[in-house]
């Protein structure tokens, strides 16, 4: 009896599909609208708007906008020739970001996220390595990445083992959009940070691990965010790195985290405790990268931001439209 009604249930769910197929088809190939769609198909209105949602919810519609397009403005080009970029793409937000509530900060990153996994998609190209960090803008740009196979991609996991009450573990996001390019995955099998640097050092010689941590130096492209250094960091919430630690990083000049690793206000990284306890990629080998795509905003990032910039990390900006003008009204600093 049970095969039986799985049987149905499978025969209804294919009718479905077809049905949205057919809808989405018309809408988004044939360019009618939903009420030519509904008079063509005999159902209502109401009901191509749905199966037009669930196209896109269910993945047998991929709508993908080229990340190019965000890269032709008059401020993409201002923030390339400033700061020796290849490439900047702008993220319009119409909120005002100088008080922004939660809900519009979530919103604000979402949407930077969704245009930096445009650009991403853009950028790599086949045969590439690509090394993906941690953090809740690359946690969601890892599930906006199109769902297309780019051939012989293989994915890296650069920042060890964390979790959060906020957003998911950090191997999730490398396992996410190499699954979403259709690429090979390397996790790193280890804690983000050890209780002990004596633990650290052990682990780190462990043949797995050193054999993971060496495929850093051959990365061709990376793909990470950066934190601030305010006390709702997430480096903070997370319990990566103790209150006491923090601050004295914070003293040190500390203005942004990067990859796990503080940097000061010229994107100079700031040595202290709790790297020796550090599993995962060296700002050197960071730096080292043929391509460095940072996917950062918001007013509350904005120091952090610059100094990434400074200190010579990124070659692909995507980031909001007034933290762009904010960039190109900064002066130097004598």
């Amino acid at each position: 009896m049970k095969n039986a009604i799985d049987k149905i249930d499978h025969s209804h769910q294919t009718r479905n599909d077809a049905l949205i197929a057919n809808a989405a088809i018309l809408y988004y190939k044939e360019g009618l609208t939903q009420n030519e769609i509904a008079i063509r198909m005999g159902v209502s209105r109401p009901t191509v708007i749905n199966y037009l949602r669930l196209a896109r919810q269910n993945n047998i519609v991929d709508i993908r906008i080229s990340g190019h397009a965000f890269s032709q403005s008059s401020l993409s080009r201002e923030l390339r020739e400033k700061y020796c970029l290849t490439d900047a793409y702008v993220a319009e937000f119409t909120a005002d970001t100088a008080s922004q509530s939660e809900q519009e900060t979530k919103a604000l990153n979402h949407h930077i996220a969704r245009v930096g996994a445009e650009a991403l998609f853009d950028i790599v190209q086949p045969g590439d390595l690509i090394g993906v960090s941690w953090g809740e803008t690359i946690h969601l740009l890892a599930g906006e990445v199109p769902r297309r196979n780019i051939a012989d991609l293989t994915v890296i996991q650069m920042i060890g083992s964390m979790k959060s009450p906020l957003i998911s573990t950090a191997e999730s996001c490398a396992i996410r959009i190499a699954s979403r390019l259709g690429a090979d995955c390397y996790t790193l099998h280890a804690p983000a940070v050890l209780s002990t640097p004596e633990l650290a050092k052990a682990l780190r010689a462990e043949p797995v691990i050193a054999d993971q941590l060496n495929k850093f130096d051959s990365v061709d492209r990376t793909v990470f965010s950066v934190g601030s250094c305010d006390t709702s960091a997430l480096i903070i919430q997370s319990s990566i790195t103790s209150e006491a630690d923090f601050e004295w990083y914070r003293s040190q000049g500390a203005v942004g985290v990067l990859c796990g690793r503080f940097i000061d206000r010229d994107g100079n990284h700031i040595s202290g405790a709790m790297d020796e306890r550090v599993i995962g990629v060296t700002l050197d080998q960071v730096k080292k990268a043929r391509s460095g795509i940072l996917v950062a905003g918001g007013p509350a990032k904005f120091e952090a931001i610059r100094a990434t910039l400074k200190g010579g990390f990124v070659s692909h900006l995507v980031v909001d439209e007034v933290t762009a003008r904010n960039l190109l009204a900064e002066k130097e600093h004598e």
